[in-house]
């Protein structure tokens, strides 16, 4: 036991039940005091012998400060900034459920902002959330294969974490945050094999956009797999295109009139998927009959295709959550990279082939 200003010994609080009031007690200080020592001040400084004082004692009495508490001492405010590229993109929308998710638990209000894959709209809104003192700033989207563009918010997301915020991102690890990042190349390859299992062996892909880095990945590893299997994807099957359900569409139209005699097509989302049997059925293609189908990411939607279209699964809301909780956490040596596995999983939409 330890005496107060008074001279009265008192017992510590229990450990786990510790508040700020027990440490401003314990260290014969006021309670603004203490919350100034510990959780910091955007107007105040408590001296260097006083602080070091509540630290101990906070110490030694065992108690956790409140990171919301601490955020609200710098100036900042109870918003959480969500970024994402299309948000009527059910990938986006799934992971954005888990953030509001985690938000909501952690008492933060988000405010979503969506980019329409246009990068200087994307820097804008993580100035604006800087202005807006929004206690951290999520981002959810493949970088693109632009380093000038990249630079720019590197320095844009440094100048916001300057002033004491945090970030995290659903994406390549390519801009000093923490980053939650899929394993697109290895469940791409995954997905060739698994395919190639079961008999297909004329592969085409769809590939999304040539510059954004998550299509890349999942084509590479897919077309990689494919060779090493003895089934190399010559170029007139590959169609790049948006990443998008017209996107998808298109270039299914387009593979579909080069008359490649492709047994499979593989598009890097499973939105871009959806187009793509849209286009089959539209040209008297029957898939499965006919072609194998199969995307990236089993979204929600996919409950409702016919025929069930087989994917690579990968836990979007969780993903929205697990970002959420590095958004929340300060890098303290680095940044943080946690990595998420792909799971493949095969549907009706490629039945096996003899």
């Amino acid at each position: 036991m330890s005496p107060d200003r008074n001279g009265t010994r008192r017992r510590p609080p229990v450990a786990g039940a510790v508040t700020l009031s027990d440490v401003a007690r314990a260290a014969g200080v006021s309670l603004a005091t203490a919350s100034r020592a510990i959780n910091g001040s955007a107007n105040r400084a408590v001296g260097g012998e006083l602080r070091e004082r509540v630290l101990a004692t906070a110490e030694r009495l065992g108690y956790s400060p409140n990171a919301h508490a601490q955020a609200m001492a710098r100036g900042q405010t109870a918003t959480l900034g969500l970024i994402v590229h299309d948000i009527a993109d059910p990938y986006f929308s799934a992971i954005a459920a888990g953030v509001t998710d985690a938000a909501d638990a952690a008492d933060l209000i988000v405010t979503l902002a969506n980019t329409h894959h246009d990068a200087d709209r994307e820097l804008q809104y993580v100035r604006t959330l800087q202005n807006q003192r929004a206690r951290a700033i999520i981002l959810v989207g493949a970088r693109q294969n632009d380093g000038e563009a990249n630079l720019r918010l590197r320095r844009a997301l440094d100048a916001y974490q300057a002033r004491g915020g945090t970030v995290a991102m659903v994406s390549q690890a390519i801009l000093g945050v923490n980053v939650l990042r899929v394993d697109n190349e290895r469940a791409g390859a995954d997905l060739a094999r698994a395919l190639h299992d079961i008999g297909y062996r004329r592969f085409a892909v769809l590939t999304g956009p040539t510059e954004n880095l998550t299509a890349h990945e999942r084509s590479r590893g897919f077309l990689a797999a494919a060779e090493e299997l003895g089934c190399p994807v010559p170029d007139e099957r590959l169609v790049p295109s948006p990443l998008t359900r017209d996107g998808g569409h298109e270039a299914m139209r387009e593979l579909l009139a080069r008359r490649t005699g492709a047994d499979l097509v593989f598009a890097v989302t499973d939105v871009m998927a959806l187009g793509a049997l849209t286009a089959a059925r539209e040209a008297g293609v029957s898939v499965p009959d006919d072609l194998g189908l199969a995307g990236f990411d089993d979204i929600d939607t996919l409950q409702d295709v016919t025929p069930a279209l087989s994917t690579v699964r990968i836990p979007l809301r969780e993903m929205g959550r697990e970002v959420t909780r590095l958004a929340l956490a300060p890098a303290e040596d680095g940044p943080l990279e946690e990595h998420v596995t792909g799971q493949v999983v095969l549907r009706a939409s490629t039945p096996p082939r003899s």
